[in-house]
């Protein structure tokens, strides 16, 4: 089977296995991440990197109360986790090794002073090589049918595919500053978010122990977050 055709066919699985996004890159556009999270780090036989995305159902972030938007963040990304083990074992069968990496935790890095962490692989880099989006200055990943509501997962496969393009639209307003003049913490500075700043609101954590997102102002005032 062609390389095209492969990468095809491995789209339409996770889109039948639920991703509502995948898109494919290769392992050197990770070149400049940090020792440790670069694909060939992780598994050192990686030729492709599958990324897919989730929608996180948008409803949820114009609730008054942070509780709706905390469950639906926390199950999409249950979701796209399964998704992605289930994309491995579907390809395993088809005779190609297969690494999941998660969609938010766990995580090993951490710089406690700064309240820093960093996962195993930059998804929102991973999901701009892969053509799903364009960065925003809030630091999300914007897609142009889906807006900056989307979960990424991915998967390091042994097998070459066809790599997709970088997608061609503008993810922000060029003079656009409204995520960076609305966070209560001003935690943005156009390129990259203070993780301690943003942490004490979109990390709170109640007297039960409970975790919830208690801002999503970066989401929502953005003009293009439930798409382009």
């Amino acid at each position: 089977m062609e390389i095209s055709d492969k990468s095809r066919k491995i789209k339409e699985i996770a889109k039948d296995l639920g991703a509502d996004l995948c898109g494919i890159t290769r392992p050197d556009k990770f070149n400049n991440a940090p020792k440790g999270h670069h694909p060939l780090d992780i598994y050192p036989d990686c030729k492709s990197v599958i990324v897919f995305a989730k929608r996180v159902p948008p409803g949820s972030i114009y609730a008054e109360n942070c509780i709706p938007y905390t469950h639906a963040n926390n199950m999409i990304t249950q979701l796209v986790d399964s998704l992605g083990l289930e994309l491995c074992l579907v390809l395993e069968d088809l005779g190609i090794n297969t690494v999941p990496i998660p969609s938010d935790d766990p995580s090993k890095y951490w710089e406690a002073d700064k309240q820093y962490a960093r996962g195993i692989l930059s998804l929102r880099h991973a999901g701009y090589f892969a053509g799903l989006g364009n960065m925003g200055k809030n630091t999300l990943l914007i897609n142009e049918k889906y807006g900056n509501m989307i979960q990424i997962g991915a998967i390091l496969v042994d097998i070459q595919l066809e790599s997709d393009p970088i997608a061609n639209y503008e993810g922000c307003l060029e003079k656009c500053s409204l995520c960076i003049d609305s966070c209560p913490q001003k935690a943005l500075d156009r390129t990259t978010v203070d993780q301690k700043l943003c942490r004490e609101l979109s990390n709170f954590v109640t007297e039960r122990g409970f975790n919830l997102k208690k801002c999503s102002l970066c989401r929502t005032v953005c003009p293009h977050c439930l798409g382009i």
